[in-house]
């Protein structure tokens, strides 16, 4: 068995020896790189003026760290301009965040030819090379064409929409080309899989056969859909001890007797924060018994400043959140809780332990780890409800969540006070099989699944199902757990044992 070796757009090198923390891709990727040794390559973070020296490599628990800066040049054309201000958009279905320029879009495949030109070297023949994301979509083709042989598969962390709005991309049948030098492109879920197959058929003149294996110029590229998960039970753990903490318990005071809502994502046009906010605002218009009743506690760490979009977006949030608390706020309550800045992910983790409903809204997203980790923070004796976005991939698998539209602020209000009025045993069946299902389709079973069908293409996948006697998705109990009186006595006692 050879190497792997990982490339993705940015590396951080760890300072230390020291594992993982629980989160991210670095966890899916401890076992491979624990059995077979490796090497992670990419993006330094770094821009420099002047032309970037040579790539540095740091050896940490046996990882080489191989990575390279950017000129500023490559950074505006590269990241900036095609990667976020192009394909992430396109792929969000979100076209009029679309900026296209044929002169950034030759600078995004110069970038990724510079990434096989600096790999190539230290590739040896039996490594097996996974790409991840859309920076890096043509890496695969420029290292075919520099001769490269080795078995080379690509993940699409995002959503992939169908044709019809892919074909907005001026060099689309490119890109579609581009993926068929993989032997494997696995995306997040059925859905995004459908559109990667749609986009193919019309998109470059061939029929995707059933097997779903693109046969092209003598090489044979599967396409596959690979949810990705967390890890599951160490987060859980990391709950646990982290609701126990002074942040968590500052937060469980300042709230007494009121529920808490959150919401958890980076700063993002994708994410639907605005709609969120009116969702919030529609729950205290049609449900006023909530009023002082109910806290929403939305962290949104601020990404992409250099985009005007994003910017504009920060304003909006701003003034939505300025607006739902001049209209509804007393003087010992405020209605929405705005923090515009990343907290870490122990803080987050017993947050959400303490949290009466998770609020995961996004317009679009390929999965949303958010949602999982919601799920896998409760306390399964006590735990919150999820209110999930049924355009994110992690829809797909967790049947048991509040499924809403996130454009219908009426209908995500509905599901809010659903959620805050559920019974005890309600939800904790619904936790429960969300809980064994995020166990079972682990961060660690993904990676290596992933590998698994790269290395082996006569290997058979079972795909990930929910279980057949869950709830329908669009399905969830309006009935309440009690009056609202009893209801609201109980969220005292509620939120310290939480905390405990």
């Amino acid at each position: 068995m050879g190497r792997l070796v990982v490339v993705s757009n940015r590396v951080a090198v760890p300072k230390r020896d020291d594992p993982p923390a629980a989160g991210g891709l670095a966890v899916a990727l401890k076992e491979a790189f624990k059995a077979r040794g490796g090497m992670w390559f990419g993006w330094s973070g770094h821009v420099v003026g002047e032309e970037p020296g040579p790539a540095k490599t740091v050896r940490r628990s046996g990882v080489d760290y191989t990575v390279f800066d950017l000129t500023d040049d490559q950074y505006r054309g590269f990241y900036v301009g095609h990667a976020n201000g192009v394909l992430w958009p396109l792929f969000h279905f979100r076209l009029g965040l679309l900026t296209y320029d044929r002169q950034q879009a030759e600078v995004y495949r110069d970038v990724n030819r510079e990434f096989a030109r600096r790999l190539l070297p230290h590739l040896r023949p039996d490594d097996t090379i996974w790409v991840h994301d859309y920076q890096l979509i043509p890496l695969g083709a420029e290292l075919r064409a520099m001769g490269a042989k080795q078995r080379i598969g690509y993940f699409h962390h995002i959503p992939f929409p169908p044709w019809a709005l892919f074909s907005a991309l001026p060099d689309s049948d490119r890109i579609l080309h581009d993926l068929l030098a993989y032997d494997l492109v696995g995306v997040q879920s059925r859905r995004d899989l459908q559109g990667l197959i749609d986009c193919m058929n019309q998109g470059t003149g061939m029929q995707v056969p059933a097997d779903e294996t693109v046969r092209f110029r003598g090489r044979e590229t599967r396409l596959q859909a690979h949810p990705i998960g967390i890890a599951t039970r160490e987060f859980n753990e990391t709950a646990a001890r982290a609701a126990r903490g002074s942040e968590t318990r500052r937060l469980v005071a300042s709230l007494g007797h009121r529920d808490l809502v959150i919401g958890v994502e980076r700063l993002d046009n994708t994410k639907g924060l605005p709609e969120r906010l009116r969702a919030f605002a529609a729950l205290l218009a049609e449900y006023p018994q909530h009023r002082g009743h109910v806290t929403y506690l939305q962290i949104a760490a601020k990404s992409r400043d250099d985009i005007e979009s994003y910017r504009d977006l920060r304003r909006e949030i701003d003034r939505l959140a300025g607006t739902i608390n001049g209209d509804y706020a007393d003087p010992d309550w405020t209605p929405v809780r705005y923090v515009a800045r990343a907290l870490s992910r122990d803080c987050l983790a017993g947050f959400y332990r303490v949290s009466k409903v998770g609020l995961v809204t996004p317009l679009r997203d390929g999965m949303n780890l958010v949602a999982k980790e919601y799920v896998a923070a409760q306390d399964a004796e006590n735990p919150g409800v999820l209110v999930l976005s049924r355009f994110a991939g992690a829809a797909e698998n967790m049947p048991e969540a509040l499924q809403v539209n996130p454009l219908d602020p009426v209908g995500v209000a509905s599901a809010i006070h659903n959620a805050l009025e559920m019974p005890i045993e309600e939800r904790r069946e619904r936790h429960a099989a969300m809980y064994r299902r995020l166990e079972t389709q682990n961060v660690g079973v993904w990676a290596r699944a992933f590998l698994e069908a790269l290395e082996d293409p006569d290997a058979t996948r079972a795909e990930p199902q929910p279980e057949p006697d869950l709830r329908s998705r669009t399905q969830y109990s309006t009935s309440s757990a009690g009056s609202s009186r009893s209801h609201r006595a109980s969220t005292r006692s509620e939120l310290a044992s939480r905390a405990l």
